[in-house]
């Protein structure tokens, strides 16, 4: 293996590196919080507002 490929997997890798922490830094950024936040929350939402879909189809059903 020559030199060259050497030096190209050494730049592709130091750019992976500087995307992977160019998205690290993005995604714990503060203004990102109140978002992530929301989102942690709807699989939750989604289960309430399914229980209570069957409880009222149930309901209606009688």
């Amino acid at each position: 293996m020559s030199s060259t490929w050497g030096h190209v997997a050494g730049v592709i890798i130091v750019m992976m590196m500087t995307i992977f922490i160019g998205i690290w830094v993005w995604a714990w950024r503060k203004r990102h919080k109140p978002v992530f936040d929301r989102m942690a929350q709807l699989p939750l939402e989604d289960e309430d507002a399914d229980i209570e879909t069957r409880v009222n189809a149930k309901g209606d059903r009688s």
